[in-house]
C-alpha cells in the first residue's frame, strides 16, 4: 500500500480555459503571462528577484510541455529540460464557477453542476435585509463596505473608522462569498469567528458558498497588516468526495493549510495549520514523515492567490513560485517506494489580468514519484480525474466523475 501527497498551488493556472470567454478571461494566462513579465524584465524587484522566471525543478516534471499543450505556446524565456520525469497534463473545470471551493471540490472527484449565488456588483452589496439580520442576531451597529472590493484596500479604507465605531467591514468579490474583515484587538478574534458563523447561517438561502473571517491588526491606515488568522467557512460538498470516500476506508487524510475549511470539515482526520507558502511546505514535509501507507497528505499554498494573485503582483508571483521549486528536492526527498506526488491549482488568478479576481484557466496536472515513468497525459476533460488518480493509487473504489490516468 502506498501513499499520496497533493500539492494545490493556489491559482497557478496555465492559460486555454476552453470558456475562459463566457467568464470574461478569454486570453487569461497566469503561468504564461508571469514568465512572459520575467523575460522582458518587466518583473524585477530589487532585493526580490531578476531575469527569466527560473523553475528547473518543475519544469523538469514537465511543466513547459503543460503550458503548450494548454496554450499552443512554450512560456517565453524558460529553457526547455533536457529530460522529462514523471506523469505531465493538464485539466479543464466543469464546474460552473472559477472559486476556491468548486476547484478544489472538483480536484476531490465532485463537480459543482450547480449555479452559486452572488452578491450585486452594483450599489450595495448586500441586500438590507440580509444587513439588517445579522446586525440584529450579532449585535453590531452596523457595518462597514457593503461592497465589491479588494480586502487589503478595504481595510486602509475603513480600518480606522471599524476600531473607533465597532463596525465590521464587509465585502464580496466576484466569487459567492461574504468576507468580514475585523482587528483582532479591538474588535476580538472570537468574536469575529462567532460572527462569521452567524452569517454562515444567515446566507443559507442565498446558496453562498464561503464566509471568511479576514482578521488584521495595526493601528493606522500605513500599518494594517492581515493576519495568518483567516479561517474559511464553507457550505458542505454536494456528495461525498474522495476525501469522505478515505476516511470511510479508514484511511488518514491530513490537511494541511486551509483544506479543511475548503471541505467544511467533512472527510478530514487531521487539520494541520501554517501561515505562508514556506511554513506550509515545513508543516507538509513533518507531515509527510508521519503519514503511514495508504494516507493522502493534501495541501493548498495559498500565498501565490491570496498574497500575489490577487493583488497583481506579479514580481511576488515570480518569486513565491521560484522558492516553491526550489523546495521540490526536499519532497523528493520523503518519498518511499509506491508514493505517488501530484502537483496542480484549484483555478487562475493572472496577475497581469484586469480586475482582482480569479480567472477561468486549465490547470497543470504533474505527478510523479519512485518507479512513475515520465509520458503525457494530455487535456483531462476535469479536474475530477486527480482525485480518481488518487483513489486508484490508494487502492480505494472509484467514484462517478473523472477517470484515473494511471
Amino acid at each position: 500500500m502506498a501513499r499520496a501527497f497533493l500539492f494545490v498551488l493556489d491559482s497557478f493556472g496555465v492559460g486555454g480555459g476552453p470558456d475562459a470567454a463566457t467568464y470574461g478571461d478569454g486570453g487569461a494566462d497566469t503561468f504564461g503571462h508571469i514568465a512572459e513579465f520575467c523575460a522582458a524584465g518587466a518583473a524585477d524587484r530589487a532585493g526580490l528577484r531578476s531575469g527569466p522566471l527560473t523553475l528547473p525543478n518543475m519544469s523538469g516534471l514537465g511543466l513547459l510541455e503543460i503550458a503548450k499543450a494548454a496554450t499552443g505556446s512554450y512560456p517565453a524565456g524558460m529553457p526547455k529540460p533536457e529530460k522529462l520525469y514523471g506523469l505531465y497534463g493538464c485539466a479543464n473545470e466543469v464546474s460552473r464557477g472559477k472559486d476556491t471551493p468548486s476547484g478544489h471540490w472538483e480536484i476531490a472527484g465532485t463537480p459543482v453542476m450547480f449555479d452559486w449565488g452572488y452578491f450585486s456588483a452594483e450599489g450595495d452589496a448586500f441586500p438590507p435585509d440580509l444587513v439588517e439580520a445579522i446586525c440584529r442576531a450579532a449585535d453590531l451597529p452596523g457595518i462597514l463596505g457593503n461592497c465589491h472590493a479588494s480586502g487589503t484596500e478595504i481595510i486602509a479604507k475603513y480600518g480606522e473608522e471599524h476600531i473607533s465605531g465597532g463596525k465590521p467591514i464587509c465585502y464580496t468579490s466576484s466569487d459567492s462569498v461574504f468576507q468580514i474583515a475585523a482587528h483582532e484587538h479591538y474588535f476580538g478574534l472570537e468574536r469575529l469567528i462567532a460572527l462569521c458563523q452567524i452569517v454562515r447561517t444567515l446566507l443559507d438561502p442565498y446558496n453562498i458558498g464561503r464566509v471568511i473571517a479576514r482578521p488584521f491588526i495595526g493601528e493606522t491606515q500605513a500599518t494594517f497588516e492581515r493576519t495568518g488568522n483567516r479561517r474559511d467557512f464553507s457550505v458542505l460538498p454536494p456528495e461525498p468526495t474522495l476525501l469522505d470516500r478515505l476516511v470511510k476506508a479508514e484511511r488518514t487524510v491530513h490537511a494541511v493549510g486551509k483544506i479543511g475549511d475548503i471541505f467544511a470539515h467533512q472527510g478530514i482526520s487531521r487539520v494541520i495549520k501554517a501561515n505562508g507558502n514556506m511554513k506550509l511546505m515545513d508543516a507538509t514535509l513533518r507531515t509527510m514523515d508521519e503519514a503511514a501507507d495508504g494516507d493522502l497528505v493534501f495541501t493548498n499554498f495559498v500565498d501565490f492567490d491570496m498574497v500575489y494573485g490577487h493583488r497583481r503582483d506579479v514580481a511576488g508571483y515570480a518569486a513565491a513560485l521560484e522558492a516553491f521549486d526550489a523546495r521540490l528536492p526536499d519532497v523528493h526527498q520523503k518519498l518511499k517506494p509506491g508514493d505517488l506526488v501530484i502537483l496542480t491549482a484549484d483555478h487562475g488568478c493572472d496577475p497581469t489580468w484586469r480586475g482582482t479576481d480569479h480567472t477561468r484557466e486549465r490547470v497543470p496536472v504533474i505527478a510523479y514519484g519512485p518507479g512513475v515513468r515520465s509520458r503525457s497525459i494530455g487535456i483531462r476533460q476535469t479536474y475530477a480525474d486527480i482525485g480518481e488518480t488518487v483513489a486508484r493509487h490508494l487502492g480505494i473504489a472509484a467514484g462517478p466523475h473523472g477517470r484515473s490516468f494511471l
